[in-house]
């Protein structure tokens, strides 16, 4: 019986892949900064445990709890939508945090096991920001894309050892909690020059015909998981396949 430890599970995309993951027998590690049990199904399968990844200290105490672990799915993150002429650099900072040097320091956290192993699996979830530019977003594309370059740098170096990384790139989830989570650290970003340009962004995400939902994420993790080809990239959702296959 295989392990994962998720990270970011108390909504959204980490949350429906912990289900996802129990469902089909997996042991879960599910960490969330707020530890929250009701979110989850009782099972001897699951344990969830605290976790922020921007503390060096949390992380090494949520993987000496965790124990040996088959995979890991980087999947936290924060959100931010706003004029990046009004956006503070301690907002960008504190975006990068979570978004980029969150997720190298998990990977890097965990390595030394997958190495001495030879085996291992590491999902780094990014967004479909980085296969189309999108307005509004340019701080968050940037943490999201330095990923991206990231992973396919270490897929080639961990290949060496024995270790698989992959890239899950989700598409717009309007079913996400991806404003709510980031309603103070927008507060004031969209300033008057920018306000006719923001409606119309606003107008035209209310039109989208083809969006993400959490299961296409959880499916895709979990394919992204279990995938033992050289593939690297797992767009999620109707509008990011459509916009890789563009790209």
């Amino acid at each position: 019986m295989k392990t994962v430890l998720i990270t970011g599970c108390s909504s959204g995309y980490g949350l429906e892949a912990a289900r996802h993951f129990l469902s089909k027998g997996w042991k879960v590690i599910a960490t969330m900064r707020t530890p929250q049990p009701d979110l989850l199904p009782a099972s001897d399968k699951l344990r969830i445990l605290p976790l922020d990844v921007t503390r060096t200290e949390s992380i090494d105490q949520a993987l000496r709890a965790a124990g040996p672990i088959d995979a890991l799915v980087n999947n936290a993150g924060i959100g931010l939508f706003g004029a990046f002429e009004a956006t503070p650099m301690s907002t960008v900072r504190e975006v990068f945090e979570t978004n980029t040097f969150g997720v190298m320091a998990m990977c890097q956290a965990v390595i030394p096991q997958f190495r001495e192993r030879g085996a291992g699996m590491i999902v780094n979830v990014t967004s479909s920001a980085t296969l189309a530019p999108f307005p509004l977003v340019a701080a968050y594309t940037a943490s999201k894309t330095a990923i991206e370059g990231f992973t396919a740098s270490l897929a080639h170096e961990l290949k060496a050892v024995g270790v698989r990384v992959k890239l899950v790139e989700p598409g717009y989830g309007p079913s996400t909690r991806f404003t709510a989570n980031g309603q103070q650290r927008m507060q004031g970003l969209i300033t008057k020059p920018y306000e006719p340009f923001a409606h119309e962004v606003f107008a035209g995400f209310g039109g989208l015909s083809a969006v993400t939902t959490a299961t296409d994420v959880a499916e895709g993790i979990w394919d992204a998981t279990n995938d033992t080809s050289e593939r690297l990239h797992f767009p999620a959702g109707a509008d990011a396949v459509a916009l890789a296959r563009a790209s």
